[in-house]
């Protein structure tokens, strides 16, 4: 078996039962044992418990039940989503090992699907950082080159993928946490729009959105298919696509409009490599057919960022679920502290400012331009707990390899745009670079359609991490 196979091709071999889905369990879980202790992607795994539903599923194959279209297929869940009867633990010292009684709408969703829960993937503590290092579980390091770190927050769930430990991984973003993991383990990382894939609670005034890490444009655009179910519970839904996002694989865009942004919107440098990775994305797009053109688009006024920043996110820090916030990372205990200086009214005012502004943001796609490509990411992925300590040495601020990281993907969690990050650069010291593109509102499927093409010249699923190939 192949472990870099998509998790479309593995759900198409056990319906033909040429693999079977105790196979597969038993694939992966010898390609954990074998790897993960040199990157700490997976930090809890039952083996019994994946092997017990890999033979349910294997039952169901021979009993010639209707199976869903992931059946038997392995998915990791980030440490920050709730399972019924397993710990969530946010890579936090401070919460317990308690088993969760609720289950989210998305993990819900993927179990729909047949879909494998296969362990709990590492996080920083509470998402808060853009590495995956924490002082519970340590650092999880880039299959690419472990001196690195995979980005954060779903740096557990890319550094599985790159490496091979599962077909695709559940993620989540609520400021690039699945798109700057995805660039620096080059990976495809898909950001809904918000309100896309049904959250139980929406967090960080409603920043965050749930998704997938993938390898493939077709298993992001399936898994988007399971896990955007609509959930009549919401408060709120994205707008029902036109079609499946499986029929826009391969489907023809036209001609599109697409700027061209290399200027970070935090005024922060750009590195070389991440100019040079959407450069070389922008002549692709054009070698397809599409407009690239210099674009200077208006995001939002400093005093809107950092009212996310600082009031939104210390509030949301406050309001963590730890047991014992005590024993939190310095960096997380001043956005606490910080958090009780400031009355109520000051965080409605930031969100009001925000939600003003972002109208005037998305107002630019579809008038000025179809799609914006940028970097994915201002810097390289920097060296394994440069972040954390950055963050515990500077809590108050500035942190310039965090806003490196974060320049031009938190704008999509702030506005709620849907963007991807595709693989289609390789730095000269072998680190995986990310373009990123940002589809006007509720239009992922553009995206779909630009990601698949630019795989099909480009060829990303076929490059893996040196040591961890088969």
């Amino acid at each position: 078996m192949n472990p870099f196979q998509s998790a479309i091709g593995l759900a198409a071999a056990v319906r033909k039962r040429i693999l079977s889905p105790v196979e597969i369990a038993d694939a992966y879980l010898q390609r954990v044992n074998d790897y993960n202790a040199a990157i700490n992607a997976i930090v809890r795994l039952d083996d019994e418990a994946v092997r017990a539903a890999a033979r349910k599923a294997e039952q169901d194959v021979v009993d010639g039940a209707d199976l869903p279209p992931f059946h038997g297929v392995p998915l990791p869940v980030k440490d920050s989503a709730q399972v019924a009867g397993q710990p969530a633990t946010y890579g936090a010292r401070g919460v317990s090992n308690a088993p969760r009684k609720l289950t989210e709408p998305v993990i819900s969703r993927v179990l729909d699907a047949g879909f494998l829960l296969f362990g709990r993937t590492n996080t920083p503590e509470m998402t808060l950082l853009s590495a995956t290092d924490n002082n519970r579980y340590g650092h999880t390091r880039n299959p690419w080159n472990l001196e690195y770190t995979p980005g954060g927050s779903s740096g557990g769930a890319a550094a599985a993928v790159a490496a091979g430990l599962a077909p695709v991984a559940h993620g989540n973003d609520g400021g690039g946490s699945i798109r700057m993991p995805s660039s620096a383990c080059g990976l495809l990382g898909l950001k809904p729009s918000r309100g896309r894939v049904p959250n139980h609670v929406p967090t960080w005034d409603h920043a965050v959105v749930e998704g997938a890490i993938t390898r493939t444009t077709r298993d992001a655009a399936a898994l988007l298919d399971v896990m955007s179910v609509p959930d009549r519970l919401a408060m709120y839904q994205a707008p029902t696509p036109e079609r499946p996002y499986t029929e826009e694989v391969g489907r023809d865009s036209g001609q599109l409009r697409i700027g061209l942004l290399l200027n970070a919107p935090t005024g922060v440098p750009v590195a070389p490599e991440c100019v040079a990775a959407a450069e070389h994305t922008g002549r692709l797009l054009e070698s397809l057919g599409h407009k690239v053109f210099p674009a200077a688009p208006k995001f939002f006024s400093p005093e809107a960022f950092m009212g996310f920043a600082t009031t939104i996110l210390d509030a949301a820090q406050w309001a963590a679920p730890y047991d014992d916030p005590a024993v939190a990372e310095p960096h997380l205990r001043y956005r606490m502290r910080q958090a009780e200086t400031r009355h109520s009214g000051l965080y409605v005012k930031a969100s009001q400012r925000l939600m003003e502004e972002s109208r005037e943001v998305r107002a630019q796609w579809g008038r000025d331009f179809d799609v914006l490509l940028t970097p994915t990411m201002a810097c390289p992925p920097p060296p394994v707990g440069h972040c954390l300590a950055e963050n515990n040495a500077h809590p108050d601020g500035p942190r310039l390899v965090e806003t490196q990281m974060i320049s031009f993907t938190s704008v999509c969690n702030i506005t709620g745009l849907p963007a991807v990050t595709v693989p289609t650069y390789t730095s000269a010291a072998g680190l995986p670079i990310g373009s990123q593109l940002i589809g006007g509102p509720w239009d992922e499927a553009a995206l779909i359609r630009l990601s698949y093409a630019l795989e099909d010249v480009d060829g990303w699923t076929h490059r893996h991490p040196p040591g961890f190939d088969i």
